[in-house]
């Protein structure tokens, strides 16, 4: 009997650590497609003609990744070491074999949004800012992503 208890205390400990790892991966991959919605849903989609410009959406979006990038380093403070199920995208392991350096990357992303913030006023200046952003973000995409799918 006392096996039997053990037995099942081991597999709900493991069950609800495995859930508290998948919930950790969802939450950045949360973040991350909130950042997505903000640059590529809305912005990328304008600067394409996709949708018509909207500047009310713009500042939204702009506000949004703002708030978004600020959460980086502290969402992904722990290494959930499994994706979120069915995810096209997730984190590789390297962002916490080199945390320092993926910390890094967040800085030139928010001086990117600060120097576009209110200066966006049209298309154009719309397209000058996505590719300023999108920029600082690929810089650690190229490292820090993995394409699961």
């Amino acid at each position: 009997m006392k096996r039997t208890m053990i037995v099942a205390t081991t597999l709900l400990l493991g069950a609800g650590a495995v859930m508290a790892q998948q919930e950790v991966a969802v939450q950045q991959d949360n973040l991350m497609r909130s950042q997505a919605k903000s640059l590529y849903t809305v912005i990328l989609k304008m600067t394409k003609g996709d949708i018509p410009y909207d500047q009310k959406a713009v500042d939204e979006a702009i506000a949004n990744l703002e708030t978004d990038v600020a959460k980086i380093a502290k969402t992904f403070e722990v290494n959930p070491k499994q994706d979120v199920v069915n995810a096209t995208y997730g984190a590789s392991p390297k962002v916490w074999k080199n945390k320092a350096d993926f910390n890094s990357k967040i800085p030139p992303v928010q001086k990117a949004i600060a120097e576009v913030k209110g200066k966006i006023t049209d298309v154009a200046s719309l397209k000058a800012a996505y590719t300023a952003i999108n920029d600082r973000c690929s810089d650690c995409h190229e490292t820090y992503r993995l394409k699961l799918k």
